[in-house]
């Protein structure tokens, strides 16, 4: 029987007075990558902070079958980490002391971090290809290196689920496919990451896709699925086209 990391059941959610999610009901299986992906305005970032428990909802969220809130804060941010779009972080902390700040819920009150706090931050640092700048300040850095150095803290948590919002922000080809490299490494370990991508041909590489629209769920199914791409065609209003190339899935525009 497969494991389940994330489950949602008739989730409901507004942002001010505006409803955003209608009865939203999910699974995420645990050790996959499920790419979330639709139309601008459909509920994706609402979806995934609804699932991190960082926005007030209806319905029931459980993270490794456990009801979301049952878990105390510190032990739901060692087994979930977080990554959204232009997060804010002080521009003033160094690249490591940044990514120093994964590991908190790892350290007891006012602790110094261990060597094990320092090492998962150097892995992660080095993973993102951040390391040679740890000691510079983070507001020294362009948009795509600061979203390397925001990927790494949310690395440094180790945990066995990953969300990430728009993680592909500001990033260039080539630190793309690293981040594909990251997140293959990451379910081969075992983990689960959720990702929320308008880079479609990115999203079709992951195990599952999620496809939402005006704030449901009208697809969920392996990112291989015929019935799927021709859903995601249509919520695209049939510009874009799903075709294979090189034994993958990719997006292009219908010329």
């Amino acid at each position: 029987m497969a494991v389940i990391a994330l489950q949602a059941r008739a989730v409901q959610a507004s942002l001010g007075s505006t409803p955003i999610l209608h009865g939203v009901s999910l699974s995420i299986g645990a050790g996959r990558w499920t790419s979330v992906v639709g139309p601008n305005g459909a509920g994706k970032s609402t979806l995934l902070k609804v699932l991190a428990g960082l926005l007030p909802y209806a319905g029931e969220v459980s993270l490794l079958g456990k009801r979301l809130d049952q878990w105390s804060h510190r032990e739901r941010a060692r087994q979930l980490s977080w990554l959204g779009q232009n997060e804010a972080s002080a521009d003033d902390l160094t690249v490591f002391d940044v990514a120093m700040l994964g590991r908190l819920p790892h350290q007891p009150w006012l602790a110094n971090p261990s060597a094990a706090d320092h090492l998962a931050v150097e892995t992660a640092l080095r993973a993102t290809q951040s390391w040679d700048w740890r000691g510079r300040a983070l507001g020294q850095l362009s948009g795509g290196e600061r979203q390397r150095v925001l990927l790494a803290r949310a690395l440094a948590v180790n945990a066995q689920v990953l969300l990430m919002d728009e993680p592909l922000a500001n990033l260039d080809p080539p630190h793309q496919s690293d981040w594909l490299l990251i997140v293959r490494k990451l379910v081969a370990q075992g983990r689960t990451v959720v990702s929320v991508l308008h880079e479609v041909s990115m999203a079709l590489q992951a195990d599952d896709m999620v496809l939402m629209q005006n704030g449901s769920i009208s697809h969920h199914a392996s990112s291989a699925d015929p019935a799927l791409h021709r859903a995601l065609m249509a919520a695209f209003e049939d510009r874009i086209r799903i075709v294979p190339l090189e034994r993958q899935w990719v997006a292009l525009p219908r010329l």
